[in-house]
Protein backbone atom coordinates (compact mmCIF):
# COMPACT_ATOMS: atom_id res chain seq x y z
CA UNK A 1 0.00 0.00 0.00
CA UNK A 2 1.07 3.69 -0.86
CA UNK A 3 2.42 5.47 1.97
CA UNK A 4 -1.06 8.07 3.56
CA UNK A 5 -1.08 11.80 2.15
CA UNK A 6 -1.59 14.23 4.71
CA UNK A 7 -2.15 18.41 3.39
CA UNK A 8 0.33 20.98 4.77
CA UNK A 9 -0.23 24.90 4.44
CA UNK A 10 3.25 25.13 3.41
CA UNK A 11 6.01 23.01 2.72
CA UNK A 12 8.44 22.78 5.45
CA UNK A 13 11.69 24.14 4.21
CA UNK A 14 14.01 22.68 6.72
CA UNK A 15 14.80 18.56 6.78
CA UNK A 16 12.18 17.92 9.56
CA UNK A 17 8.67 18.43 10.00
CA UNK A 18 6.40 18.82 12.95
CA UNK A 19 2.85 17.61 11.89
CA UNK A 20 -0.04 18.76 14.55
CA UNK A 21 -3.31 20.21 13.91
CA UNK A 22 -6.22 18.01 12.66
CA UNK A 23 -3.78 16.14 10.01
CA UNK A 24 -1.21 15.29 12.89
CA UNK A 25 -4.03 14.10 14.88
CA UNK A 26 -5.21 11.91 12.45
CA UNK A 27 -1.47 10.54 11.64
CA UNK A 28 -0.61 10.13 15.23
CA UNK A 29 -3.98 9.14 16.74
CA UNK A 30 -6.30 7.95 13.68
CA UNK A 31 -4.25 6.03 11.73
CA UNK A 32 -1.33 5.21 14.38
CA UNK A 33 1.58 5.91 12.48
CA UNK A 34 5.04 4.42 14.05
CA UNK A 35 8.30 5.64 13.78
CA UNK A 36 10.11 4.48 10.78
CA UNK A 37 6.80 4.51 8.67
CA UNK A 38 7.06 6.44 5.54
CA UNK A 39 3.90 9.19 4.61
CA UNK A 40 3.42 11.93 1.79
CA UNK A 41 3.23 15.29 2.29
CA UNK A 42 1.56 17.75 0.08
CA UNK A 43 1.01 21.58 0.01
CA UNK A 44 -2.64 21.30 -2.76
CA UNK A 45 -0.79 23.18 -5.05
CA UNK A 46 1.35 20.45 -6.47
CA UNK A 47 4.45 20.69 -3.80
CA UNK A 48 5.16 17.02 -2.21
CA UNK A 49 7.35 16.03 0.01
CA UNK A 50 8.22 12.11 0.97
CA UNK A 51 9.22 11.66 4.59
CA UNK A 52 10.05 9.09 7.57
CA UNK A 53 8.23 9.38 11.43
CA UNK A 54 11.06 9.86 13.72
CA UNK A 55 9.12 10.32 16.73
CA UNK A 56 5.40 9.65 17.65
CA UNK A 57 3.86 11.84 20.64
CA UNK A 58 -0.06 12.67 21.32
CA UNK A 59 -1.85 13.88 18.65
CA UNK A 60 1.60 15.28 16.52
CA UNK A 61 4.14 13.55 15.07
CA UNK A 62 8.04 14.18 14.04
CA UNK A 63 8.96 13.32 10.59
CA UNK A 64 12.29 13.40 8.61
CA UNK A 65 12.02 14.88 4.69
CA UNK A 66 13.79 12.28 2.41
CA UNK A 67 13.09 13.82 -0.79
CA UNK A 68 10.92 16.68 -2.29
CA UNK A 69 8.57 16.82 -5.95
CA UNK A 70 6.43 19.12 -7.67
CA UNK A 71 3.76 17.88 -9.82
CA UNK A 72 2.64 19.71 -12.57
CA UNK A 73 -1.10 21.39 -12.76
CA UNK A 74 -3.06 18.80 -15.37
CA UNK A 75 -4.07 20.29 -18.93
CA UNK A 76 -6.41 21.46 -19.89
CA UNK A 77 -8.34 21.66 -16.81
CA UNK A 78 -11.46 19.81 -15.98
CA UNK A 79 -14.59 21.73 -13.97
CA UNK A 80 -17.43 20.52 -13.27
CA UNK A 81 -20.90 22.67 -12.78
CA UNK A 82 -22.87 20.56 -10.14
CA UNK A 83 -26.38 20.99 -9.47
CA UNK A 84 -27.08 21.13 -6.12
CA UNK A 85 -28.80 18.24 -5.29
CA UNK A 86 -30.52 16.69 -1.97
CA UNK A 87 -29.00 14.87 0.73
CA UNK A 88 -25.89 12.81 0.28
CA UNK A 89 -26.05 13.24 -3.07
CA UNK A 90 -23.75 16.18 -3.60
CA UNK A 91 -21.43 15.37 -1.29
CA UNK A 92 -21.45 11.63 -3.03
CA UNK A 93 -20.90 13.26 -6.06
CA UNK A 94 -17.82 15.76 -5.24
CA UNK A 95 -16.26 12.89 -3.39
CA UNK A 96 -16.39 10.44 -6.53
CA UNK A 97 -15.34 13.59 -8.68
CA UNK A 98 -12.16 14.21 -6.60
CA UNK A 99 -11.04 10.66 -6.59
CA UNK A 100 -11.27 10.61 -10.78
CA UNK A 101 -9.27 13.95 -10.77
CA UNK A 102 -11.77 17.06 -11.03
CA UNK A 103 -9.85 20.56 -10.84
CA UNK A 104 -12.55 22.52 -9.91
CA UNK A 105 -16.34 21.79 -8.62
CA UNK A 106 -18.92 24.95 -8.83
CA UNK A 107 -22.09 24.67 -7.28
CA UNK A 108 -24.97 25.57 -8.77
CA UNK A 109 -28.18 26.59 -7.90
CA UNK A 110 -30.34 25.17 -10.57
CA UNK A 111 -34.19 25.82 -11.10
CA UNK A 112 -34.78 22.24 -10.39
CA UNK A 113 -32.41 21.86 -7.66
CA UNK A 114 -34.70 20.90 -4.40
CA UNK A 115 -32.45 21.93 -1.86
CA UNK A 116 -31.40 25.92 -2.15
CA UNK A 117 -28.17 27.18 -0.60
CA UNK A 118 -29.43 30.08 1.34
CA UNK A 119 -27.44 32.02 4.21
CA UNK A 120 -25.81 30.27 6.96
CA UNK A 121 -27.08 26.94 5.68
CA UNK A 122 -25.85 27.65 2.31
CA UNK A 123 -22.08 28.72 3.72
CA UNK A 124 -21.99 25.37 5.58
CA UNK A 125 -22.94 23.38 2.89
CA UNK A 126 -20.48 24.68 0.84
CA UNK A 127 -18.02 24.07 3.34
CA UNK A 128 -18.98 20.47 3.35
CA UNK A 129 -18.47 20.06 0.25
CA UNK A 130 -14.57 21.91 0.37
CA UNK A 131 -14.12 19.59 3.25
CA UNK A 132 -15.18 16.37 1.18
CA UNK A 133 -13.10 16.97 -1.72
CA UNK A 134 -10.16 17.52 0.99
CA UNK A 135 -10.01 14.13 2.21
CA UNK A 136 -10.97 12.54 -1.20
CA UNK A 137 -7.80 14.56 -2.08
CA UNK A 138 -5.86 12.71 0.61
CA UNK A 139 -7.37 9.13 -0.49
CA UNK A 140 -6.83 10.05 -4.36
CA UNK A 141 -2.91 10.85 -2.96
CA UNK A 142 -3.66 13.82 -4.52
CA UNK A 143 -1.26 16.42 -5.28
CA UNK A 144 -3.49 19.46 -6.27
CA UNK A 145 -6.63 20.05 -4.00
CA UNK A 146 -9.72 20.46 -6.13
CA UNK A 147 -11.01 24.09 -5.55
CA UNK A 148 -15.01 24.64 -4.80
CA UNK A 149 -16.60 27.41 -6.10
CA UNK A 150 -18.65 29.46 -5.25
CA UNK A 151 -20.03 32.00 -2.22
CA UNK A 152 -22.15 29.62 -1.35
CA UNK A 153 -23.04 28.39 -4.78
CA UNK A 154 -23.38 29.69 -8.36
CA UNK A 155 -26.98 31.29 -10.68
CA UNK A 156 -27.70 30.48 -14.42
CA UNK A 157 -26.00 33.87 -15.58
CA UNK A 158 -22.77 33.50 -13.57
CA UNK A 159 -23.15 29.97 -14.89
CA UNK A 160 -23.49 31.11 -18.24
CA UNK A 161 -20.67 33.09 -18.59
CA UNK A 162 -18.24 30.79 -17.53
CA UNK A 163 -19.21 28.53 -19.84
CA UNK A 164 -18.66 31.31 -22.70
CA UNK A 165 -14.76 31.59 -21.06
CA UNK A 166 -14.16 27.98 -21.51
CA UNK A 167 -12.02 26.39 -24.41
CA UNK A 168 -14.99 24.07 -24.52
CA UNK A 169 -18.24 23.53 -22.70
CA UNK A 170 -20.43 21.18 -22.20
CA UNK A 171 -24.54 20.30 -21.16
CA UNK A 172 -24.89 16.36 -19.73
CA UNK A 173 -29.02 16.26 -21.58
CA UNK A 174 -30.31 13.07 -22.26
CA UNK A 175 -31.90 14.25 -25.33
CA UNK A 176 -28.47 15.45 -26.93
CA UNK A 177 -27.55 14.06 -30.06
CA UNK A 178 -24.05 14.35 -29.97
CA UNK A 179 -22.00 11.85 -27.52
CA UNK A 180 -19.03 13.37 -25.39
CA UNK A 181 -16.66 10.08 -26.28
CA UNK A 182 -16.69 11.92 -29.84
CA UNK A 183 -16.56 15.24 -29.22
CA UNK A 184 -13.85 17.60 -29.94
CA UNK A 185 -11.67 18.76 -26.94
CA UNK A 186 -9.31 21.54 -26.69
CA UNK A 187 -5.26 20.47 -25.74
CA UNK A 188 -5.20 23.97 -23.06
CA UNK A 189 -7.52 26.02 -21.22
CA UNK A 190 -10.68 24.82 -19.39
CA UNK A 191 -13.51 21.94 -20.07
CA UNK A 192 -16.48 23.05 -18.16
CA UNK A 193 -18.98 20.19 -17.82
CA UNK A 194 -22.47 21.05 -16.55
CA UNK A 195 -24.20 18.76 -14.64
CA UNK A 196 -27.85 18.74 -13.67
CA UNK A 197 -29.81 18.35 -10.04
CA UNK A 198 -32.12 15.57 -9.90
CA UNK A 199 -34.90 16.73 -12.30
CA UNK A 200 -32.40 17.77 -14.92
CA UNK A 201 -31.41 20.79 -16.63
CA UNK A 202 -34.41 23.01 -17.71
CA UNK A 203 -35.41 23.91 -20.99
CA UNK A 204 -34.83 27.66 -20.22
CA UNK A 205 -31.47 26.74 -18.62
CA UNK A 206 -30.11 24.60 -21.50
CA UNK A 207 -31.05 27.31 -23.87
CA UNK A 208 -29.26 30.00 -21.89
CA UNK A 209 -25.91 27.50 -21.81
CA UNK A 210 -26.12 26.49 -25.36
CA UNK A 211 -26.28 30.28 -26.03
CA UNK A 212 -23.21 30.77 -24.20
CA UNK A 213 -21.71 28.33 -26.55
CA UNK A 214 -22.20 24.73 -24.60
CA UNK A 215 -23.15 21.86 -26.67
CA UNK A 216 -25.60 19.30 -25.29
CA UNK A 217 -24.12 15.76 -25.31
CA UNK A 218 -24.68 12.58 -23.53
CA UNK A 219 -22.75 9.23 -22.69
CA UNK A 220 -24.92 6.75 -23.77
CA UNK A 221 -28.38 5.09 -23.25
CA UNK A 222 -29.13 5.19 -19.96
CA UNK A 223 -30.07 8.30 -17.61
CA UNK A 224 -27.32 8.30 -15.11
CA UNK A 225 -27.96 10.23 -11.37
CA UNK A 226 -26.91 13.78 -10.73
CA UNK A 227 -24.36 11.74 -8.21
CA UNK A 228 -22.67 9.37 -10.80
CA UNK A 229 -23.25 11.46 -14.57
CA UNK A 230 -20.44 13.64 -13.41
CA UNK A 231 -18.21 11.13 -12.21
CA UNK A 232 -19.08 8.78 -15.57
CA UNK A 233 -17.55 12.10 -17.52
CA UNK A 234 -14.62 13.13 -16.20
CA UNK A 235 -13.75 8.84 -16.10
CA UNK A 236 -14.16 9.23 -19.78
CA UNK A 237 -12.87 12.76 -20.63
CA UNK A 238 -9.77 11.54 -18.35
CA UNK A 239 -9.15 8.33 -21.06
CA UNK A 240 -9.75 10.83 -24.07
CA UNK A 241 -7.33 13.15 -22.47
CA UNK A 242 -4.67 10.59 -21.72
CA UNK A 243 -4.68 11.40 -17.85
CA UNK A 244 -5.51 7.68 -17.40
Amino acid sequence: MSAPLFLVDALPTGDTLTLDGPEGHHAATVQRLRAGQELLLADGRGGTADAVVTTVGRGSLTADITSRGYVDAPVPRLVVVQGIAKGDRGELAVQAMTEVGVDEIVPWAASRSVVQWRGERGVRARQKWAATAREAAKQARRAWLPVVAGAPDESTPTVARRLAGAAAAFVLHEGADERLSTAELPTTGEIVLVVGPEGGVAETELTTFTAAGARPVRLGPTVLRTSTAGVAALALLSTRLTRW
